[in-house]
Parts: structure tokens; sequence; C-alpha cells
């Protein structure tokens, strides 16, 4: 069931919040042995919202689409009365005494937490396996990552044990898990939404948003965060009016055969629904990487100084050598970066002139096993967090909102992800046009 679907249901009286709440929880116990998508199962927090969510709605109070929805939450967000580990023993001992902002939203929009999940340890990687509580396993193929750092919100969503969820995104943490595990994933333009009260990992990269089941449900979530009490129905532009811009070279340099043949079939169907696709170009695109990695890390350091000192042990042990070699980024790397990412913001905006949307894959591959340093692409063996990250750090540097969608899936049945991104500050925008996509290659 999705989000809308719920809310459709719901207010028909053929369902309640109790009941779904239920069958979330039901799935869990189920299932999550063998994911480990959660840290922290809220069972009875949960079964408290709920009820307290269908008396409101029998009452005449109606928080809006997310009243009385089950949404499990990235266990770097504080929830007051609530551990944060940020799946790290750093975080032993910790209670949130208050509410980040984001949760404060979702309360107002009468949401019910079902949970706290599994992450890359302080959300430091892109596969979900470096974790204090073990590693999340992929729903289709448990040998599998699920990607990440999100990679138990994606799971839950992914399976039922939620019906929508609550992620952070620096380099792709939305959307690679969105993209590996067959959901949407959305990460608006920096700064749309707070981060207050969430552990940080890059100040000025880190990005808040959902993972969903459709372009509709990341919608409304999207506006429940942003705090909006009055919002505008989802509608989907006509195809033949958008125009898409293809960034070719590097963005399609390095691609698995399935995942070309998906975003290849991707193009022709929206080619066939009146779309406009042309070739753009983001000029000094294969410098993201090094813009990326000397700021994220620059500002990683600068909060991890402390306990990367007094309890290095506690770290698991990919993720504290990660922060000794942050450790290692001068003063002058990271302004450098700076400069480098004014001039990367501006390319993206250049190539973005003229088009609705940007369309490229989110991931260069299929979900990688569990435990595998590298993953074949072609002839080439490259190092699986470096692909992982290719196509979607960019947009963190940048700002630029970016969504993951479904589109499709390989030989072997896993899913491949196709992303949008949009105009600067104009998130609403690339959520319309990805409605559009959403439908014309159902």
């Amino acid at each position: 069931m999705t989000v809308d679907e719920f809310a459709r249901q719901l207010r028909l009286g053929h369902t309640t919040s109790a009941r779904v709440t239920e069958d979330c929880l039901e799935r869990i116990a189920a299932l999550d042995p063998a994911l480990n998508a959660f840290i922290h199962v809220m069972a009875d927090e949960a079964r408290q919202q709920a009820a307290e969510a269908d008396r409101d709605l029998a009452n005449g109070r109606d928080h809006g689409p997310l009243h009385g929805v089950p949404i499990s939450i990235k266990d770097l967000f504080d929830i007051a009365g609530t551990a944060t580990t940020a799946a790290s023993r750093v975080r032993e001992g910790h209670l949130a005494t208050t509410d980040a902002s984001a949760i404060t939203r979702l309360r107002q929009a009468g949401a019910v937490f079902i949970g706290k999940t599994n992450l890359h340890e302080f959300a430091f990687g892109t596969t979900n396996e470096d974790s204090a509580f073990g590693p999340a396993h992929h729903p289709l193929d448990q040998r599998r990552s699920p990607g990440g750092s999100s990679g138990g919100s994606a799971i839950s969503v992914a399976t039922g044990m939620a019906l929508a969820t609550l992620g952070t995104d620096t380099g792709g943490s939305i959307r690679i898990p969105a993209a590996a595990c067959g959901i949407v994933g959305l990460k608006p333009s920096v700064g749309e939404l707070p981060t207050e009260g969430v552990v940080p990992l890059s100040r000025t990269m880190d990005h808040v948003g959902p993972l969903t089941q459709t372009v509709t449900d990341a919608w409304h979530v999207f506006h429940a965060l942003r705090g909006d009490t009055v919002v505008k129905p989802l509608s989907a532009p006509d195809m033949r009016t958008l125009k898409f811009g293809v960034p070719r070279g590097y963005f399609f340099d390095l691609l698995d055969d399935n995942v070309r043949a998906q975003i290849a079939r991707m193009e022709a169907a929206l080619t066939t629904a009146g779309a406009s696709i042309v070739d753009v170009d983001i000029a000094q695109a294969a410098l993201t990487p090094a813009v990326y990695v000397h700021i994220s890390f620059g500002e990683a350091a600068a909060y991890h100084a402390h306990t990367l000192e007094t309890m290095p042990e506690r770290y698991t042990k990919p993720v504290r050598l990660r922060l000794e070699m942050a450790r290692r980024v001068l003063a002058e790397d990271y302004a450098r970066a700076i400069y480098g990412r004014d001039a990367l913001r501006e390319h993206v905006d250049a190539a973005l002139s003229g088009v609705d949307a940007l369309l490229l894959p989110t991931l260069p591959i299929p979900a990688p096993l569990i435990g595998a340093s590298t993953a074949r692409v072609g002839d080439r063996d490259e190092p699986v967090r470096n692909l992982t990250l290719r196509l979607t750090q960019l947009f963190n540097v940048t700002g630029h909102p970016a969504l993951s969608l479904p589109c499709g899936e390989t030989d072997e049945g896993l899913p491949v992800g196709l992303q949008l991104v949009g105009t600067r500050n104009q998130t609403d925008a690339l959520l319309h046009v990805a409605k559009a996509v959403e439908a014309a290659i159902a």
C-alpha cells in the first residue's frame, strides 16, 4: 500500500492507522531477522501514535496526507527519548532529549514512527555493510548490499515494513539505496529541508529527504518536511511539452551493460511519449570526486576530531580508516575544493539551461555483493565505493535537486534506477516532471 492509497482508504473508513501499523510490525517481525533493516523497532510508541491518529480522525482532526502513516526513520535523526546511534558504538549511551526539526514536522503531519533504521556507520559509506549492528541485506538477494548509507530505510519501504521513510543524502545516500532496491528517492535542493538534530557527515552537503514507493508519496513527505499545511495535488505535465538533457561522457563512460540498456530503453520510451531529448555537457564533471572528497572528508574530520582521538576503537575499521585519511586533508585543499564547487555549480546550471531536467542513471552498476571491494564494468574492475558515488555526488556538491526512479531490471532481476536532476531551488518543479516520467515508463 502506498501513502496515497492508505490516505484514501483511511478516509473512506476501509482501514485504520492501527491496522496498517500492526501489519508493518508483523512484516518487521517476519522479515527483519534476515534483512537487518532496523536498529530499533518502536512498537509500543507506534501503536500509541496510530491509536491517537485514529481517534483524531474520528473527532474531525485530519492532519493531512501523512495522517496515521507508518514511517521509518534513519538512525541519524534525534527522536526525543530514543537513542540516536548513527550505527556506531561511538554513540553508546546517547539518548536524544529533543526531536530533530524534521521529526517535529512529521509529528505535526500526523505520521507514526515505526522504528529507526540501519545505516552505514555515521553515513560514511555507500553499502550499509559497516555498521555496529551488522550489515543490512538486499531484499531480493541477501548476498547483496541494499545500497547506503540509507540502506535500512530503503529496505523498509521496498518490503512494506513501512509506507515511507526518512533518509539523508551527502553523496547519494538516498538515491543509491533507492535505485538498488527499486523505489523512489528524493534529494531536494541543499538547505531546503532542516538538518537540525541530524548527526552530520558533511555540514555543507548533507540533505534530508524521503524514500517512497511512488513520486506522489515523495511529494507528500517532502511537503510535510517543509512544514507546508496547504499543498496543491501533484500533477504531471504533458510529456510533449518536456525537454530532457542527457549528460553523456563522464556519466555514461562506466556503465554496466544492463544499466546502459535500461537507460536507453527509458530514453526511447520518453521519446515515444513525445518528449524532446538532447545531449548536454557538464564541463569538468570528471573533477567531481576530487572536489567532493576534499569537502566531505574535511568536514567529517572536523566533526569526528574528538571521538577519533579519544575512542578510535569504537568505530568500525573501514570507517575509522577513512576518517583517519580525512584528517590529512589540508586547509588549502579544502579551500580549492570550495572554489571548485562554485565552478561545478555553474556548469550544472549551464547544462540545465533550456531543459526541464537532466536524465542519467542513478547507479552505474546493480546492487553489489556484500564485502566486494571492486565490481566489474566491461573489462575493468573498479572500486565499489567510487562506482556507487560516481553519478550522484556531483549534485550534492552543487546542491541541485535530484530524484531516483525505478526503471527496470537487470538480467538477474535486480532494480535499475533512473536519475532526474532539476534546477536549483525548484524541487517542486522536478517532482512534477518526475510524475510525468513515472507515468510514461510505468
